[in-house]
């Protein structure tokens, strides 16, 4: 569950929380530069933007968790290596085009690299690339080497709000999160609206830090926020060859207490995957699925994920109907093919609050059905506006507000528990991604 609750009346309020939530670490500068190019496999014109993430010394203190889809993109294959490397200087990101299986894709990425150590005065391993976009298509290099200058140029401390801002492709709006703690601070930022369900969309995360945390520690706590946060999200159950959380400490603020540390990092992770759900591609309803009872965390889990990313029930979701047969249907179903030892009669169910399934049977009638329509309805982010030329589109560009549809489970069966956020499945879904590259 998000820790602020937030209610935004525009974009422009929106925007204001994001600046007073941008303040960089010390020891952090970002930068970004626009550039334009035609791909050679779809001859258009497109654009990109480049978004430096620059340390002012390097660091030995980072942590990188990837995707675990086994046809991953050039980038994660260098970030892979760049894991052995002492010490990271910078870390690069690109958007619009997300070089995952292109001819050639490793060493046009560190071609980019290398140039980027010369202007940073740094080596080429000690630069992390990051790139996110459409698969396929292969990097521009050569526009890319041009732009590079103007985005070291930019280069500025205060605030991290272009680089939040530089990273997106299909996001409505850009995400920040941040804590303070000891003196230092920690701010994240997150790009992911399609292509989500981390296994470790597309979904780039950074995390800086000037609290001085040794790299075994960082490396230690991001794979648990990691495991904790981001995989246990899925905006539509398709997990990207481009995944990549990343944790870099300036190591400038010293820190005594490491456990205070991991839960600030947790609950800016948790925040940052919540907004990347919120944030997805046609995502009209934050569905938040609560566990309870089960006979192992991977369980409750997996039982999550199955009623988040269950197409019958999404589309339910998205028309607020509340067709609790579907939801049913879900869990039996993934009850029934991945662990037909569960005992599910004691399963009970809940929706906003209201018990809508106990002792086998359901527990519906007119008031409760009134009370579940009311429920979805006041969970929608906005209304479906009618499409214009077949196509749909938000109406808004912000979050305005962080409400969910809430799901129970309890099975009555032990004493594991997980919660798993999805998103629900609407026209507006279907039309992006049927004309995602034109």
């Amino acid at each position: 569950m998000s820790s602020t609750q937030l209610t935004f009346a525009s974009r422009d309020a929106h925007h204001a929380w994001l600046t007073s939530q941008a303040a960089l670490p010390a020891g952090f500068r970002v930068g970004t530069a626009r550039l334009e190019f035609t791909p050679r496999e779809a001859p258009k014109p497109a654009q990109m933007t480049l978004t430096l993430l620059a340390l002012d010394a390097p660091t030995p203190d980072f942590a990188v968790v990837f995707t675990r889809n086994a046809l991953p993109g050039a980038p994660v294959v260098i970030g892979r290596r760049r894991l052995a490397e002492p010490t990271l200087g910078a870390i690069l990101v690109n958007n619009k085009v997300s070089n995952v299986c292109a001819p050639d894709g490793v060493a046009a990425s560190e071609q980019i690299c290398a140039a980027t150590a010369r202007l940073l005065g740094l080596e080429a391993g000690q630069v992390l690339p990051s790139s996110t976009g459409v698969i396929g298509w292969g990097l521009p290099v050569e526009a890319m080497l041009g732009a590079l200058p103007r985005a070291v140029g930019s280069l500025a401390g205060g605030s991290i709000l272009p680089a939040a801002e530089g990273i997106v492709t299909t996001d409505l709006y850009p995400k920040i999160r941040s804590a303070e703690l000891g003196g230092g601070r920690l701010v994240g930022i997150a790009k992911g609206a399609g292509m989500i369900e981390p296994n470790l969309a597309t979904m780039l995360v950074y995390v800086l830090t000037d609290l001085a945390v040794p790299r075994a520690a960082l490396r230690a706590m991001l794979d648990r926020a990691v495991d904790a946060t981001f995989n246990t999200i899925s905006v539509d159950s398709d997990t990207s060859t481009s995944d990549t959380v990343a944790l870099v400490s300036s190591g400038k603020v010293p820190l005594a207490d490491l456990a205070a540390f991991e839960q600030a990092l947790t609950r800016v992770c948790r925040d940052l995957a919540e907004d990347v759900v919120r944030n997805g591609e046609g995502v009209r309803h934050v569905i938040r699925v609560q566990v309870q009872r089960a006979a192992t965390t991977a369980l409750a889990r997996a039982l999550g994920k199955a009623i988040v990313n269950a197409p019958l029930f999404k589309c339910a979701v998205a028309g607020n109907d509340p067709n609790v047969g579907r939801l049913v249907q879900a869990i039996g179903k993934h009850v029934g093919a991945h662990a037909p030892a569960t005992d599910l009669s004691r399963l009970r169910l809940t929706l906003g609050g209201s018990e809508i399934f106990a002792q086998g049977v359901f527990q519906l009638d007119p008031a409760k059905e009134a009370a579940l329509v009311a429920h979805l309805r006041g969970a929608e982010l906005y209304a479906s506006a009618p499409p214009k030329d077949g196509v749909f589109t938000a109406p808004v560009a912000y979050p305005p507000h962080e409400r969910c549809v809430e799901i129970g489970v309890d099975l009555d069966g032990g004493a594991a528990s997980a919660t798993v956020l999805g998103g629900d499945l609407t026209h507006e879904y279907v039309s992006e991604n049927a004309d995602y590259r034109s």
